[in-house]
């Protein structure tokens, strides 16, 4: 009977972004594959430090219990390497007892074409290029951001943090501020702050964190002595009265969101630096960028203020 892959929530993450590569990656555009692949079977035994998206992957398999009907987190490595040089990677996973048994190896393919056979609502790489490719198709992906975050491993809980606009709704509301500017956007979302606002590139993986979550709370329900394992942020550049929309969107899904920051253009990384998440997506650079040297952080390449900046870098 084959493996009940859709009925498990499921991230996609490459090597790039589970451990650090930077090393392993400078002897590949110096010297060629030849000479990465001797490096990489010189180093096999060498275990890989983790990397930006280690917390997330880490916290999230360890909401996984002993049953076998208790696992409903998948984790699959897709990869650029091939079966060969990507030996050092599962030596890794092995050594940091990580339950990641699944992967495709695609030998400089792009690995992100086979997400949807693994029914993932996630991929995450350092790879721009992939995560630009992946998203411009249609699919949830995110790059991660070279960041200083140290994991203090104290406590069980997994606290993720997301945009709003570009991430889980989708860039429509940016598009009115970016033509018309501010006071238009307020009016626009004035006039239909009863309107929900269409999903975006990250709503399946935000409503599988929320139904994560919702399990958490149903087994505290059972147990008051559980300490729910999920804590789920909004960060949005959003204020009143546009705030509106965001709640009623959320209460339309039936969406509980632990903390919400409606800012008005204060520096993310002021709240972000409190609630420390193990992982922030946001769809623009400028923000990523403010809070990666504080938390892990994820860039979604989506939507028109990516279009534009892509077209005034070309």
């Amino acid at each position: 009977m084959p493996y009940p892959i859709e009925q498990k929530f499921v991230v996609a993450v490459a090597s790039s972004a589970l451990f650090q590569l930077d090393e392993a990656d400078q002897v590949f555009r110096e010297k060629g594959e030849e000479e990465y692949r001797t490096y990489q079977r010189e180093h096999e035994q060498s275990v890989l430090q983790p990397g930006v998206a280690f917390p997330l992957i880490k916290r999230l398999l360890n909401l996984n219990g002993d049953k076998p009907d208790d696992q409903p987190v998948e984790v699959v490595l897709l990869s650029r390497n091939d079966p060969d040089t990507g030996l050092r990677v599962f030596k890794s996973i092995e050594h940091y007892g990580l339950s990641i048994s699944r992967a495709a190896f695609v030998a400089g393919a792009n690995p992100f074409i086979y997400m949807e056979a693994f029914n993932a609502s996630l991929f995450l790489s350092a790879n721009l290029e992939d995560v630009r490719e992946a998203v411009s198709n249609g699919l949830p992906a995110a790059q991660v951001f070279p960041s200083r975050y140290v994991d203090d491993e104290e406590g069980p809980e997994l606290r993720i943090a997301f945009d709003f606009d570009g991430i889980i709704a989708d860039d429509s509301a940016e598009g009115i501020y970016q033509e018309l500017g501010m006071a238009q956007f307020h009016e626009n979302e004035r006039q239909k702050a009863r309107e929900l606002l269409p999903p975006g590139p990250l709503f399946k993986f935000f409503g599988e964190i929320a139904r994560l979550q919702k399990r958490e709370w149903e087994r505290k329900r059972q147990d008051e002595g559980y300490q729910p394992r999920i804590r789920i942020a909004i960060a949005t550049a959003r204020n009143a009265p546009a705030h509106e929309r965001v709640v009623t969107t959320l209460r339309s899904l039936g969406i509980r969101v632990d903390e919400a920051f409606f800012l008005g253009g204060i520096d993310k990384g002021r709240v972000l630096r409190v609630f420390r998440p193990h992982i922030f997506f946001d769809d623009q650079v400028g923000h990523i960028e403010g809070v990666a040297g504080i938390s892990p952080s994820a860039h979604v390449p989506f939507g028109v203020t990516n279009t534009a900046a892509v077209s005034a870098s070309q």
